[in-house]
């Protein structure tokens, strides 16, 4: 499967988490740590990548972003823990 879109969740420096889908994660985080990417980690900085997952394109990937958005705290926090084998 080619990977061109990717939803991923940034934990901010204030312990919060970030959910957001891009095509270039790189740039995303760049961006995020910039100061230019969405106006909740804004004010949060810095961010760190803890979780992406690809998917073959922006609906999948949009669809999974809205699955995340309504897990609780701790269901992400096991997602995040599942996925780097903590």
């Amino acid at each position: 499967m080619k990977s061109d879109w990717f939803c991923y969740l940034v934990q901010c420096a204030d312990d919060t988490f970030y959910t957001g889908i891009t095509n270039d994660l790189d740039k995303r985080m760049a961006a995020h740590n910039n100061g230019t990417a969405s106006k909740y980690t804004r004010c949060r900085l810095p961010v760190h990548l803890v979780y992406s997952e690809p998917h073959c394109d922006r609906s999948s990937a949009s669809k999974r972003e809205a699955q995340i958005k309504k897990l609780p705290r701790a269901k992400k926090l096991v997602l995040i823990e599942t996925v780097n084998g903590i």
